[in-house]
C-alpha cells in the first residue's frame, strides 16, 4: 500500500538529487483539478540557493516522505509561475471551507493527505477538516475527521476572505525573510489575507523585508490601529522608511497613534535625508555607561531578538543611556569583550581608532568607512557629540542595491550546490504546468 503524505509537514521538506547532494527545499504542492476524479499533483514549488522558487515536476520525483524528497537529477531554474487551473495546496487550499454532501454540516481544511496511485501518479486521497465547534463554551476548537474529496463540496462565499490560520502555522518556521519571499510569491489577494492575520511582531517583521510598494500595499489594508501597533513592532529606522511612503496626513496619524517613545524616534529620523547617516541609522543601539562590565555587555548582546548587526559592539556614553545620549565616549567590539575576564569594565576597552559619524555624513561616505575598516557598524553623533544611532552592514547593503533588489527575477540559472558535482542537469526551459520540463 502506497504511503499518505500530509503537505503540510512537507512545508520545509528537503529535496535531494540521486547521489544525496541538497538541491533546496519545499515551499508547496501543486494540483490541478479533475472533473470526476480528486485532483492531481503536477509538481512541487522548490526553494533553491538564491531564494528562487521553481517548478519540480512530480514526473521527475522518485520518492517522497515527510523527511525527505529524492529527484531523478532533473531541474529546471526558471523561476515558478503559476498557470490558470493550477491551485497552491498550503498556499490556497488550506483555509477553505467545504461542506459535506451528506448533509451534515460544514468544515474548514486543515491539511491535505496525497498519496500515489500503482500508475505512479500522485492525487489528493483525503482532506483533514475540522468542524465548527459546538456549544456556547468560548474554548476548545471544534471535532477534526477525515474526508475524501468526493464526500465534500467546496464552499466559499463570494467576497468572503479565506482563512490563513493553517497556512501560517505551515510557515512558522520560516525566517521573516523567507516568510516575505513566499508571501511575495501568493496571488495577490491570498498575500493581504495572510498579512492581515499574522501577529504584529511577526507582520512587522516580515514587512522589513518586502519592496516598499508591498510594505505600502498591505499596511493599507490595516486599520489604522493595527497599521500603528504593526510600526510600533518595527525598527525604527524601517518605519520611518515606510511612513515616508504614506501621504504625509496618513502618516502624521499613525504617528500620533504609535507608542510616543517609538514615534519620537521615528520623527526624528524622518528629519534627516535620507541619503545620510542619520538617515539610513537605527536609534536602538546597545548602550551601556563606562563602569558596565564585559559580563553586563555580554549579557545584553545575547538578547535573541537583538539583529546581529547591532550585537557586534555596545555603545559607552555618559548619562542618560537613550539616544540621544550624554557625551558618547566609544565603542567596545564583541570580540574584545570575548578576551578579558567578566569582571573588567568597558571602559577601559574602546576602540581608540574609530570615530563616530555625524547624523549629516553621506551616505557613501559611511559605505567606504565600512569598507575601509571592516566594520559592521558605525555611531553617530549630533553636533554636541551625543549619540543618536549606529548605521549597520544591512542599512548600508539596503542603500547600495537596487531598490527592486528584493523582487529582481534573474534570467540567468542559479548555481545550485549539485551543480559543482554534476549530479543535476539543468533546464533552463520554460515550465510546464502539465509535468514537462
Amino acid at each position: 500500500m502506497s504511503t499518505r503524505i500530509f503537505v503540510a509537514r512537507l512545508a520545509g521538506t528537503s529535496v535531494f538529487d540521486p547521489v544525496g547532494d541538497r538541491v533546496g527545499k519545499v515551499r508547496d504542492v501543486l494540483v490541478v483539478y479533475r472533473k470526476d476524479d480528486p485532483p492531481s499533483v503536477v509538481g512541487l514549488i522548490v526553494e533553491i540557493p538564491g531564494k528562487r522558487r521553481v517548478f519540480l515536476s512530480i514526473g521527475r520525483v522518485t520518492s517522497i516522505s515527510t523527511g525527505q524528497i529524492i529527484t531523478n537529477g532533473l531541474i529546471n531554474v526558471r523561476r515558478f509561475e503559476q498557470r490558470g487551473g493550477e491551485v497552491r495546496v498550503i498556499a490556497e487550499l488550506l483555509g477553505r471551507k467545504v461542506v459535506f454532501t451528506d448533509g451534515t454540516g460544514e468544515a474548514t481544511i486543515e491539511d491535505v493527505a496525497i498519496q500515489e496511485s500503482a500508475t505512479g501518479e500522485w492525487a489528493v486521497s483525503q482532506l483533514f477538516v475540522r468542524r465548527p465547534k459546538s456549544g456556547a463554551s468560548p474554548f476548545g476548537k471544534g471535532q477534526t475527521t477525515f474526508a475524501a474529496w468526493n464526500e465534500v463540496r467546496e464552499k466559499q462565499a463570494r467576497g468572503e476572505a479565506q482563512s490563513a490560520e493553517q497556512l501560517i502555522a505551515a510557515y512558522s518556521e520560516l525566517k521573516p525573510a523567507d516568510l516575505a519571499n513566499t508571501l511575495l510569491d501568493l496571488p495577490q489577494q491570498r498575500m493581504l489575507e495572510v498579512a492581515e492575520e499574522l501577529p504584529d511582531d511577526r507582520l512587522a517583521d516580515v514587512l522589513e523585508e518586502m519592496p516598499e510598494s508591498e510594505q505600502v500595499q498591505i499596511l493599507a489594508k490595516l486599520d489604522d490601529d493595527r497599521a500603528a501597533d504593526v510600526l510600533d513592532q518595527m525598527q525604527p529606522d524601517d518605519a520611518a522608511d515606510l511612513i515616508a511612503q504614506l501621504s504625509e496626513e496618513r502618516g502624521e496619524h499613525l504617528l500620533e497613534l504609535m507608542e510616543p517613545e517609538e514615534a519620537d524616534d521615528v520623527r526624528m529620523l524622518l528629519s534627516y535625508a535620507p541619503e545620510t547617516a542619520g538617515g539610513l541609522m537605527t536609534t536602538e543601539p546597545i548602550i551601556v555607561s563606562a563602569d558596565a562590565t564585559v559580563a553586563e555587555g555580554l549579557a545584553l548582546i545575547r538578547r535573541h531578538e537583538l539583529a546581529p548587526a547591532l550585537g557586534a559592539a555596545v555603545c559607552v556614553t555618559l548619562p542618560p543611556y537613550e539616544a540621544p545620549t550624554g557625551r558618547f565616549l566609544g565603542i567596545v567590539h564583541f570580540q574584545r569583550m570575548l578576551r578579558y575576564p567578566p569582571h573588567v569594565r568597558l571602559g577601559t576597552l574602546l576602540d581608540p581608532s574609530l570615530e563616530p559619524v555625524t547624523a549629516d555624513t553621506s551616505a557613501a561616505e559611511v559605505s567606504r568607512i565600512l569598507a575601509s575598516y571592516n566594520l559592521v557598524s558605525v555611531p553617530v553623533v549630533d553636533e554636541k557629540h551625543r549619540l543618536v544611532g549606529v548605521v549597520t552592514i544591512d542599512d548600508v547593503l539596503d542603500y547600495l542595491l537596487p531598490d527592486d533588489w528584493r523582487s529582481q527575477d534573474e534570467d540567468e540559472p542559479v548555481k545550485a550546490p549539485s551543480e559543482e558535482t554534476g549530479s543535476i542537469r539543468i533546464v533552463n526551459g520554460r515550465r510546464g504546468g502539465n509535468g514537462t520540463s
